[in-house]
């Protein structure tokens, strides 16, 4: 442990024993409600829609523990990211985080690698949201849906913050609200049959036919948590939001513990009544598994109401993300490992450059995007577990070596402590490690470790290139004196 954190850590001793403060002039608009469905949009989309069929086909029934594991390793990162979030609460989050108590190299490859992940998602459900939109104006050609989503959600980043937060709160309430209704959906149908033939199976016993509760054994519990840890990603935008929150003591604190709960709630609830209903090796065979439910009732409309959920939850992810990339952005900017016109705010407390170069990249995106194959979306997708992976890796990392650093006193003055310290920490750290392990071991995942290296051979040279060394910001800053 000490020895990885070796590699990072900084001789910087001026961030020991201090708090950070904050170089951020960000509006503090956001309510402890807007952070927690913030974190609920970025979480919940189509990996719960659609992302769920792959890992049950992985793993089977056995999927449920490997959502749970990986949702209780994900809620130690949010524990660890809130206890510096608390602490200090900055614009660029994580980034400045491993900055300061890992060395500004390993700052620079978090912000940036968050950047690239949240441009990728972006990409993947900007195009997804043209393809949507075609079941109901089917001659309408794609890419003007893709441009006027792409205007609107760049619109309303440049919004005042507090405008950005309640539009993200009701855009999240519909995709809660679908999946209520599914699962309750689900339990009427396991209870008074809706729907199914006498000779159809309802109840728990589906979660042990057809092969066992493990029929991949634990090889296939161990491949599904390459889609299951995707799933959870994007979440670590709570710790971005601290700097606008209106009282990050204890807004952090509330949406760090109530999102994690729920977000397991969702995924193994859901799924827990998904494969109740359904034989395990049938779902997602016949369309999404949200739609065979809504069919079991009786409902028609199921697939313009699938419809309306998807575009719902395709909009929020943008939304969420393109604010947490602008952010990252504008707080690297502070720290001179992003270009210095990152730092410019309109009148309302946004950072418009960070906002239109999201946008401009995503038009660049979208163009690339007709001209390649739809195979790239593997590709996308294993790039974006990798990247989150790396990140979520860097905030454990992070709060460790901020622990090393800080005296038995100042440890007792924390407001929002990791729990079961260092034991906790440490068994994330180790599973991160393991998830990487996991993508270059099964085939189907191994282009992820080499595109990862590979991003971050680019950003070894890009940070020697182009980013200044401390002591020559420091002797800049004494010049301007």
């Amino acid at each position: 442990m000490y020895r990885l954190l070796s590699l990072f850590e900084t001789t910087d001793k001026k961030y020991e024993g201090k708090n950070m403060q904050s170089t951020s002039q960000l509006t503090r608009g956001l309510s402890a409600r807007h952070i927690r469905f913030m974190a609920l949009g970025s979480a919940i989309g189509t990996g719960l829609f659609y992302g769920s069929a792959k890992a049950i086909e992985t793993a089977g029934p056995a999927v449920l523990l490997a959502y749970i594991i990986g949702g209780a390793a994900v809620f130690m990162v949010m524990r660890a990211l809130g206890e510096m979030a608390v602490r200090s609460p900055l614009a660029g989050s994580f980034s400045q985080y491993a900055s300061h108590y890992l060395g500004a190299r390993a700052g620079f490859f978090t912000g940036w690698t968050y950047v690239f992940e949240m441009l990728i998602v972006c990409l993947a459900d900007v195009t997804a949201f043209g393809v949507y939109m075609k079941l109901w104006f089917p001659d309408v050609a794609q890419w003007i849906w893709v441009l006027s989503i792409i205007c609107f959600i760049g619109a309303i980043n440049l919004c005042h913050v507090k405008t950005f937060g309640e539009m993200e709160f009701w855009l999240s309430i519909v995709k809660v609200a679908a999946i209520v209704a599914m699962i309750v959906g689900g339990a009427a149908i396991m209870m008074f049959g809706f729907g199914q033939s006498a000779d159809h199976a309802v109840g728990v016993s589906n979660l042990f036919d057809h092969n066992g509760f493990m029929p991949n054994g634990v090889a296939g519990v161990i491949a599904s948590f390459a889609v299951v840890m995707f799933a959870f990603g994007g979440i670590e935008v709570i710790g971005i939001t601290a700097s606008e929150a209106k009282n990050p003591e204890v807004t952090i604190p509330r949406a760090i513990n109530a999102v994690p709960v729920r977000i397991l709630l969702f995924y193994v609830l859901t799924l827990f009544v998904l494969m109740c209903i359904y034989p395990w090796n049938q779902i997602g065979q016949n369309g999404s598994p949200f739609v065979q439910i809504f069919d079991s009732l009786g409902i028609s409309a199921a697939a313009n109401i699938l419809n309306v959920v998807v575009i719902t939850a395709a909009i929020s992810a943008i939304n969420s993300d393109i604010f947490g990339a602008g952010r990252m952005m504008y707080g690297m900017a502070h720290e001179g490992q992003a270009p210095k016109s990152f730092t410019k705010l309109t009148k309302n407390g946004v950072p418009w450059m960070t906002v239109l170069v999201m946008v401009l990249v995503l038009f660049i995106g979208v163009v690339l995007n007709y001209l390649i194959p739809e195979d790239v979306f593997l590709v996308i997708a294993s790039i974006a577990t990798f990247a989150t992976i790396w990140v979520w890796l860097m905030i454990l990392l992070s709060q460790f070596a901020m622990r090393r650093q800080m005296t038995p006193e100042q440890v007792k003055q924390l407001k929002f402590p990791v729990p079961m310290w260092p034991v906790a920490p440490i068994l994330a750290i180790a599973f991160m490690l393991f998830i990487f392990g996991v993508l270059g071991y099964f085939e189907s995942t191994r282009i992820a470790l080499y595109v990862g290296l590979g991003w971050l051979i680019l950003l070894t040279i890009a940070y020697a290139v182009w980013v200044k060394k401390p002591e020559k910001q420091a002797q800049d800053a004494e010049e301007l004196a």
